[in-house]
C-alpha cells in the first residue's frame, strides 16, 4: 500500500527547508542590518566602558595630585612668608638694639661732655671787670695807703659797674670792712682768698658759694678813696697782710690782664 506524503498547512517544514531559511533569514538580517543595528549598541557600550573607566581613574589621579601640589606650594609660600617675618623682626630688633645702644652712648657721651664742660667751668678763673684794666699796679708806694704801699691792684669802673668773682669759692666776709668800704672776701677753690674792696652795693651774703663770672656786686667809691674803681685782691688767708701779687694770681689761672 502506498503512503502519500502529506501536504497543506499542516504540513512541517523538512530538515533542510528549515535550514535554508533558518540561513535565509541570517543573511537576510545581516542584509537589512539588523544584525549590525543590534550589535553596534552592545559594542558601543563595552567601547566606552572599557575607554571612560580609564580615562576617569586618570583623570581623578591627576586631580589629587594637582591638590597636593598646590598645597605643597601653599605650604612652601607659607614657610618662606614666616622666615621672612622672623627675619625682618630679628633684622627690626637688631636695628632697635643698635639704635638703642647708639643712644645710650651718645647720652653718656653727652654727659661726660657736660660734666667736663661744669668742671672747666667750676676751676675756670676771669677778670673781675670785663673790659676793664689795671689802674693801678701791685705794691705802688704813697701815703695814700696805710702800709706805704699798695696790697692789691685797682680795676678801671665808674661806680655802679657789675663785679664778678674770678672763680669758685665761698663767702666768708660780705660787708662794711673799714679803709676798704664794702668789701667782699671768697674762700677759692684752691684754698686761696679774693678780695673786692670800695663796693657800692653787695650782692652775696656770708657762706653762700658763687661761681667764675657771677656777679657779686657793684663797684663804687666807699671807704678809703679819691675815686670810683674796684680794690682786687689776692691772698693766703682771709686776714689783711696776707696779700700776693694779683697779676701774677690771675695769670698764672689763664686770666688775660
Amino acid at each position: 500500500m502506498a503512503f502519500t506524503r502529506a501536504t497543506g498547512k499542516h504540513r512541517l517544514p523538512s530538515r533542510m527547508t528549515r535550514t535554508t531559511r533558518r540561513t535565509v533569514g541570517v543573511a537576510a538580517l545581516a542584509t537589512t542590518g539588523v544584525v549590525g543595528t543590534l550589535a553596534a549598541p552592545a559594542f558601543a557600550a563595552e567601547s566606552e566602558i572599557e575607554q571612560t573607566g580609564p580615562l576617569k581613574a586618570v583623570t581623578m589621579g591627576d586631580t589629587v595630585a594637582q591638590e597636593i601640589d598646590a598645597q605643597a606650594v601653599a605650604q612652601r609660600q607659607a614657610a618662606e612668608q614666616a622666615a621672612a617675618r622672623e627675619k625682618a623682626e630679628a633684622a627690626a630688633k637688631k636695628r632697635a638694639e643698635e639704635a638703642r645702644a647708639k643712644a645710650e652712648k651718645e647720652r653718656e657721651a653727652k654727659a661726660r661732655a657736660a660734666r667736663e664742660a661744669e668742671r672747666k667751668r667750676l676751676n675756670a678763673y676771669t677778670a673781675p671787670i670785663a673790659g676793664s684794666y689795671v689802674s693801678t699796679s701791685y705794691q705802688a708806694g704813697g701815703g695814700v695807703w696805710s702800709s706805704g704801699s699798695h696790697t692789691g691792684i685797682d680795676f678801671h669802673a665808674a661806680s655802679g659797674t657789675a663785679v664778678h668773682a674770678v672763680g669758685s669759692g665761698t663767702v666768708v666776709e660780705a660787708g662794711w670792712g673799714g679803709s676798704y668800704g664794702n668789701q667782699i672776701v671768697i674762700k677759692m677753690v684752691d684754698g686761696t682768698y679774693t678780695q673786692y674792696g670800695h663796693l657800692s652795693s653787695i650782692g652775696v651774703s656770708v657762706g653762700q658759694t658763687v661761681t667764675p663770672g657771677q656777679q657779686i656786686a657793684l663797684s663804687g667809691a666807699t671807704g678809703n678813696v679819691t675815686g670810683a674803681h674796684l680794690h682786687f685782691e689776692a691772698r693766703t688767708t682771709a686776714e689783711y697782710g696776707s696779700d700776693m701779687d694779683p697779676v701774677a694770681y690771675l695769670r698764672g689761672h689763664g686770666v688775660n690782664v
